[in-house]
């Protein structure tokens, strides 16, 4: 199977369903305008490709997963744009150009990643109603993206990341915070497209912990590449963990042991996939891809 190939078929289809949510904007609408610059053109779409993969993986459709898959990279960008505001991280460059607040000032930047967060749950309302979708397993989909991206997930873990600078820390609170922070919205990426594709008991167990795993190694690779990659390598400034005295993994275990541990994690999570049929191959190559770009073989 080819990795590219398959990403760039499903990022066509992504980027289509995303146009008709978020349509070209007029000169005069700024929050239009800001909300498209951080999504368009977008990173890798990784979080509804899962899904859509996850999907796939059981034998599901991915028209039904569709319009959930898509609302996840309006949460995500949503997050990126906050992340990168001056009172967070207080970045100037995400996905290879300046930051939204860069461009469109702090009031919109925020007022653009509230609008996005809102239309994602739009999309979901939307995609519930429809009569060719399970409406209890959409629900639960719902439910699920929605506590994930919430005060039990995402936005958790980026309250605990920010009350971390400047404090010694261990690598359970580490872990804690990018479980959450990082592997909630993947965890529920996952598990949406196995739960609309509809997943056996044993199968969607197996995909959430395969969906765990991936969600801290994306994590640690993440980390790394900030302290060893470069901006032409990862879309935005590096070595920014360590001066600001973020909570990551380099800093608790060490670059060498940090790797390790995304290895070992991308063992355990391609150990899952096990008994599942060729048709997974593009979780495997996503989680192996995910690690390798920052520990390659």
């Amino acid at each position: 199977m080819n990795l590219q190939r398959y990403l760039a078929r499903r990022q066509q289809r992504i980027d289509r369903f995303l146009e008709r949510c978020i349509p070209p904007a007029n000169e005069t609408d700024p929050l239009t305008q800001a909300m498209r610059y951080s999504l368009f053109p977008g990173g890798k779409r990784i979080r509804p490709i899962l899904a859509i993969a996850a999907t796939e993986a059981v034998g599901g459709t991915v028209t039904p997963v569709l319009p959930f898959a898509c609302a996840l990279e309006l949460i995500h960008t949503y997050s990126l744009i906050h992340d990168d505001l001056p009172s967070m991280d207080d970045d100037d460059l995400r996905r290879g150009q300046p930051t939204s607040h860069r461009v469109f000032g702090e009031g919109i930047a925020i007022l653009a990643g509230d609008a996005l967060l809102t239309e994602a749950f739009r999309i979901m309302a939307e995609a519930v109603a429809k009569p060719a979708v399970s409406q209890r397993r959409a629900l639960q989909v719902l439910t699920e993206i929605a506590n994930a991206a919430g005060a039990r997930g995402m936005v958790a873990g980026q309250a605990d990341d920010l009350g971390a600078e400047d404090r010694a820390i261990d690598l359970p609170t580490v872990e804690w915070i990018h479980i959450r922070k990082t592997g909630a919205l993947i965890r529920a990426a996952v598990r949406a497209g196995a739960l609309l594709g509809r997943a056996r008991i044993e199968q969607l167990q197996r995909l959430t912990r395969y969906a765990e795993c991936l969600g801290l190694a994306f994590q640690i690779a993440d980390d790394i590449l900030d302290a060893e990659g470069t901006a032409d390598l990862t879309g935005k400034n590096t070595g920014r963990d360590q001066a600001r005295h973020k909570a990551t993994f380099p800093a608790v275990l060490g670059l060498a042991a940090a790797k390790e541990r995304a290895r070992d994690l991308l063992v355990n999570a391609l150990e899952e996939l096990r008994g599942f049929k060729r048709v997974a191959e593009p979780l495997r190559q996503i989680a192996r891809s995910a690690v390798e770009r920052a520990c390659p073989p």
